[in-house]
């Protein structure tokens, strides 16, 4: 059971004001019941403007409008490099920027619906790309720069990658080993080049491409439904999926920074979230630009004093980060926080895995404020389930449905038919309402297994929950074993089909072990061939062969030997299994496990 889970269920009552009382700033979301009750989607687009042209586009919500009204000059992002280096970049320039790249993609003759993929570092180049391959009508799809090669390689061969954005050194580390298995990329462009480089056969430089290209461009009309981004996550077995989203999920972007992350024209905003991440494009470029508000972008990786500089120097009014990352400080105690002053900081926001109940009360010890989780998924595209400034937060909760989401805890029965379950405390699925703008409208390549997530006129999640007396959902756990380590979700199988690459491993099979900060850590079960023998040389070998293909994220952190591992007649390894003898659960049943 997770922490969350307990956590949830003793604190049920507990309640904690979601504002700070007399606070000048007046929560877009006041009556949450009301604007409920009022609420349209319709109504939600109407806050956008639209092309001029017609139709709607996400990098002209984001950019354009603003750039060509009042907050032109206004900055849009802030760029924090890992070496002291401040950049700012109006609504204006970033704009200017986008058109510039979206006339590369025209020259070379990148069409619409093809796809950009970007690997990279939070480089001002990543933003810069993304907002003009929008404006080019290209589907977009970001690459987290831990990820190994294997996984690289998978993501854009799925994608049918035409074009891609890196930098020399994560080009030379994790493109090169798999770049004769990727036929159809057409177009590398590197950012960041420097002499030191050298000449890199077959690749373009992106600086001088863009400092070529005109900063005029006209975004053709875009059909609402017009393919924008591709985002994978990962499944139990096979491949990963590439869940489709199209050009009308801006409406969910916009509403939902206005609505649960409370952003105002004057807000400094930080989303510490990877734009390899879903959250970090969503919620890390689209929704903050979408509300014309300023935008931290910091290149450097987790750091706690670091942060609370950030925090600090810069005024961040509204802060977006990982239950991970709140963990992590919370580990450092109070001390780091002495003598700082952050008197801009007003709102804290969590998403990525559950936000245990302690971590909420830590946010109040620490700031003054408790942190609001809010819960959605890959495929949801935008935040569905929300703890809300104008209510209390309830520790532990995911909080309420956002305006314009129809939620519900359902049993799918195996005939195909949806029970809905209106009993508060009951546990059942996670069920949400198909319609809104940001659902993903398709996994790429894989009808049927899109088909598979709807019935009986539901969204099914795949995610346990329940919901209490007063209308606040509670997450209980995942239907499936794709394991969630420090807010990233990684399948199992593409572990094991790396460990099993290794000459000295037979069978492979990997859980998600709990882990008091990362939530879990990915944990490998290993039996060995004939002619190898177990030891600490041998396991920091396949250990080392799994981080150089996978990445340290992906890779296992703790790997066991074992004579052989559980599975079913059919030769499924049973994960289920492998987890309850590693946790010392019930092992449930066992019918179809092969006689050993």
């Amino acid at each position: 059971m997770l922490e969350a889970e307990t956590s949830a269920t003793t604190t049920a009552v507990e309640a904690i004001a979601g504002y700070p009382v007399g606070h000048a700033v007046v929560p877009n979301l006041r009556d949450y019941s009301a604007f409920r009750s009022g609420f349209s989607w319709d109504a939600a687009r109407g806050d956008l403007e639209g092309l001029p042209g017609g139709g709607l586009n996400i990098a002209h919500e984001a950019v354009d409008r603003h750039a060509a009204g009042k907050r032109g000059e206004h900055t849009a992002l802030r760029w924090l490099g890992k070496n002291g280096t401040i950049q700012d970049f109006s609504y204006a320039k970033l704009s200017a920027l986008s058109n510039r790249f979206a006339n590369v993609l025209q020259h070379l003759g990148v069409a619409a619906g093809e796809r950009v993929y970007i690997l990279a570092g939070r480089i001002p180049e990543l933003y810069i790309a993304a907002l003009g391959a929008w404006k080019n009508r290209s589907v977009v799809c970001t690459l987290f720069s831990a990820f190994g090669p294997e996984p690289i390689r998978a993501r854009m061969a799925l994608g049918d990658a035409r074009v891609l954005i890196t930098t020399p050194a994560l080009y030379q580390r994790k493109i090169v080993p798999v770049l004769d298995q990727l036929p159809g990329l057409r177009h590398v462009l590197l950012a960041g080049r420097s002499d030191t480089d050298g000449d890199i056969p077959g690749a373009l430089d992106f600086a001088q491409l863009l400092r070529e290209a005109g900063e005029h461009f006209g975004i053709a009309p875009t059909d609402p439904e017009d393919p924008a981004l591709l985002h994978f996550t990962s499944g139990t077995t096979g491949t990963p999926k590439g869940a489709v989203h199209v050009h009308q999920a801006v409406v969910t972007h916009h509403a939902t920074g206005k609505l649960v992350l409370d952003l105002h024209a004057d807000d400094i905003f930080w989303c510490t979230a990877d734009p390899g991440w879903v959250t970090g494009t969503s919620y890390g470029i689209i929704a903050p630009l979408t509300n014309g508000v300023t935008s931290i972008v910091d290149e450097a990786d987790f750091d706690a004093e670091r942060w609370y500089q950030i925090l600090e120097q810069h005024r961040v009014s509204v802060w977006y980060t990982a239950p991970t990352a709140i963990r992590m400080l919370m580990k450092m105690g109070l001390a780091p926080l002495a003598g700082r002053k952050l008197p801009a900081l007003r709102y804290l926001a969590s998403v990525g895995e559950p936000l245990n109940p302690e971590a909420v009360r830590w946010g109040v010890k620490a700031f003054g404020l408790p942190f609001h989780d809010n819960w959605w998924q890959t495929e949801t595209g935008g935040i569905m389930i929300a703890n809300f400034p104008a209510l209390d937060v309830r520790p532990g909760s995911m909080g309420k449905p956002v305006p314009g989401i129809d939620a519900a805890i359902v049993r799918h029965n195996a005939d195909g038919s949806v029970i809905q379950l209106d009993e508060p405390g009951v546990e059942g699925e996670l069920a949400l309402r198909p319609g809104w703008p940001s659902m993903f409208r398709g996994y790429l390549n894989e009808e049927e297994r899109y088909r598979k997530c709807f019935a009986g006129g539901w969204y099914l999640t795949g995610d346990l929950a329940r919901r209490d007396a007063d209308g606040y959902y509670w997450f209980v756990g995942r239907k499936d074993d794709v394991i969630k380590t420090s807010g990233h979700l990684i399948g199992p199988f593409e572990v094991e089909s790396v460990l099993l690459e290794h000459p000295a491993v037979a069978e492979a099979g990997v859980i998600g072990k709990p882990d008091p900060v990362a939530l879990e850590v990915v944990k490998a079960f290993v039996a060995l061939k004939t002619g190898y023998a177990p030891g600490d040389a041998l396991k920091k070998d396949i250990m080392a062969h799994a981080r150089k293909r996978l990445g340290a994220v992906v890779a296992p952190k703790e790997i066991d030997f074992q004579q052989s591992l559980p599975k079913t007649r059919s030769g499924k390894i049973m994960r289920r299994l492998l987890k309850a003898r590693e946790l010392g659960l019930p092992e449930g049943d066992v019918s179809t496990l092969e006689s050993m």
